[in-house]
């Protein structure tokens, strides 16, 4: 189903919360039953300037109009970001309506903060991850090359505070949490590897703070990063800039709470001529080191396809589940999404095999989209990779995550009714 919700200005709204003029009435219309979630509607055309007051959205529970949380993004096409009150059920219409009202702004539930080495998302009083902007020295005793300025996430908390990532373990010092360097780049002459980092080829370094926001339902942070070649002739050289945007929800999907993140990664050519990412089994994408507790004993994975960690390597998927053991009788795990607009999509996956780790099966798993085809990167242009997480606790049910991507595949349409 290739239209999740559709959005409809409607101009039959009944107005009873306010005589103030509306800006906006939209509905929204699921043909499937799906839990509260965020979604957003086009302000394109609308004056949501919050000089003369704070944008209000209400939504229509029976006969009464309740506040909605909802958050301005102008990060690109103006957008209203909101959370319905309820899970909406399969062909369920449910109407809203935007207003501008004088008094305090909605308060900021989900937050950020950045200290001398990191990053900091939290919801409320529970930090959701931290990235890391500050350079992380190699381990003691290891080649001096794995040290590695940030440019990646660690920890990667769960609801209930538990840790589900791995950063410089001893099996593979260059792992890093949450993060991306591509293993093959061919530069005119020369392929360099950014992955293995005791290659000496090159690295990826953070290299700036573009923004950190807060809000009511999300907070975020744009970073720039570099990677930086250390064969090229005379001086290291930059030669692919990119930037992550990451963003952090709360959410309760069926009473089971989780942490929904958006992570999208924009390439660029540092170079005057095209570069080659070459076909590679790993690098790029999305790479995910979990936590030293989960092993081959007591973590599973489950692809959209059904596959699961005997066979998921190499097989292409919308999503992938992974989850293990993080405590006495506790489970905790990690949803990756593919977005249908990435290159190769359904995506290429690298899954370690139960042997890895000189047999502990310890777990890594990565989206790569050169896995099986080369990617051309030509100058002045742009490419986008987007991806989604569903953090939780417990376990989560398949149909659901289906549903889940969905969602995000095919997000909400808007339709003018004149």
């Amino acid at each position: 189903m290739r239209t999740l919700l559709i959005l409809v200005f409607s101009s039959l709204f009944l107005v009873v919360h306010s005589q103030e003029s509306p800006l906006l009435r939209f509905t929204i219309v699921s043909p499937l039953a799906i839990p509260a979630q965020p979604l957003s509607v086009d302000l394109t055309g609308v004056d949501y300037n919050q000089d003369r007051g704070n944008l209000v959205l209400f939504q229509k529970v029976g006969d009464k109009m309740l506040k909605v949380p909802c958050q301005l993004d102008l990060s690109g096409s103006p957008r209203l970001w909101f959370m319905p009150l309820h899970a909406t059920g399969k062909g369920e219409k449910i109407e809203f309506e935007l207003i501008r009202k004088e008094g305090v702004a909605e308060a900021d539930m989900m937050t950020v903060r950045t200290d001398r080495d990191n990053i900091i998302l939290s919801a409320g009083d529970k930090e959701v991850l931290k990235y890391r902007h500050s350079m992380i020295e190699a381990p003691e005793g290891t080649n001096p090359l794995y040290r590695r300025k940030g440019a990646y996430i660690h920890p990667l908390y769960s609801p209930s505070g538990k840790i589900l990532t791995a950063i410089q373990p001893v099996d593979h010092w260059h792992h890093y949490g949450i993060w991306n360097p591509w293993t093959r780049v061919r530069i005119g002459n020369r392929t360099v590897d950014f992955w293995n980092l005791a290659e000496g080829q090159g690295t990826v370094k953070h290299s700036g703070i573009l923004s950190t926001f807060s809000g009511p339902l999300f907070s975020g942070f744009k970073v720039y990063h570099e990677h930086v070649d250390f064969t090229a002739p005379g001086e290291d050289k930059t030669v692919l800039d990119e930037t992550w945007d990451v963003r952090a929800w709360s959410v309760n999907l069926y009473g089971q709470p989780a942490w929904l993140m958006d992570f999208t990664s924009t390439l660029s050519c540092a170079t005057d001529s095209a570069i080659e990412l070459s076909a590679y089994r790993y690098g790029g994408g999305i790479g995910f080191r979990a936590t030293g507790e989960w092993t081959r004993y007591n973590s599973t994975v489950l692809t959209s396809e059904g596959r699961t960690r005997k066979d998921a390597d190499s097989s292409l998927a919308r999503w992938c589940c992974l989850e293990g053991a993080t405590g006495q009788g506790e489970r905790s795990g990690v949803v990756f999404m593919s977005h249908p607009a990435n290159r190769a999509h359904p995506e290429p996956m690298r899954v370690w095999p139960e042997d890895a780790a000189g047999g502990r099966g310890d777990l890594f798993f990565e989206f790569c989209p050169v896995r099986q085809k080369p990617w051309m990167l030509y100058p002045g242009k742009e490419y986008v990779l987007r991806y989604r997480l569903i953090v939780f606790d417990g376990q989560m049910d398949p149909q659901l995550i289906d549903k889940l991507w969905q969602s995000f595949a095919f997000p909400p349409v808007a339709v003018s009714l004149k």
